[in-house]
């Protein structure tokens, strides 16, 4: 058995869930546009850049889900995977997650967007396990803040390891690891895997992927 890593924006998807959600709010008047387009792409310039404060974000990002019932929240989600979510999905995409599962591989999205904007999306895929930044939850309602250790940087590789952990596996359980990702901010878990893949790589990850000769591949 295989161990099958899938960075989700930018890698599977050909867009950002975390930047759309936000975008998304704003369309619906759910968020002033004057403030939170302008923080939103600030937010994603950084993230592009290598600077992302994790934890600034998080508390931009995750303070909508603390102010509105989990029922509202959950009709906008449907809403959101239909407008922005479903175009971003490549059939050549869903044929390279379809193909790991039927080879009976342990397939998991891993990624630094949070658990409720990202769970439909993984479920979308047929992707049976979600390592995500999780948001904390009190009495069933959101609080805006993060739990546990983001899914982002080297956090990625900590959580990923828990998520084994709790499977009882290890590394070592498997032939070979993959992972499969857009971004710079992901070389600690690509350095972890024994297959590093780079999908539409930015500038950053590309030269690191043709310098150590790691595969370099588009889902378009």
């Amino acid at each position: 058995m295989e161990l099958v890593l899938y960075d989700l924006d930018n890698t599977l998807l050909a867009g950002d869930s975390d930047y759309e959600w936000a975008q998304f709010l704003i369309d619906q008047g759910v968020l002033e546009r004057a403030t939170y387009e302008e923080r939103n792409q600030e937010f994603f310039d950084q993230y592009k850049a290598g600077r992302l404060d994790i934890y600034a974000f998080l508390d931009f990002q995750l303070a909508p889900l603390a102010q509105y019932p989990r029922a509202q929240l959950d009709a906008w989600h449907r809403q959101f995977m239909e407008q922005k979510i479903l175009p971003l999905i490549s059939a050549a995409a869903r044929r390279l997650v379809q193909h790991s599962l039927e080879e009976g591989h342990l397939c998991a999205i891993v990624t630094a967007t949070n658990s409720f904007v990202t769970a439909p999306i993984a479920r979308e895929f047929g992707v049976p396990h979600l390592v995500a930044t999780e948001p904390e939850q009190v009495d069933g309602r959101f609080t805006g803040k993060v739990h546990g250790t983001p899914c982002f940087r080297e956090g990625k590789v900590t959580r990923v390891e828990q998520w084994l952990a709790g499977l009882g596996r290890r590394w070592t359980d498997f032939s070979e690891s993959r992972f499969y990702s857009d971004s710079h901010n992901d070389l600690p878990l690509l350095q972890r895997v024994t297959r590093p893949i780079a999908v539409r790589p930015d500038h950053p990850l590309k030269q690191a992927a043709l310098a150590r000769g790691w595969e370099v591949i588009a889902l378009d």
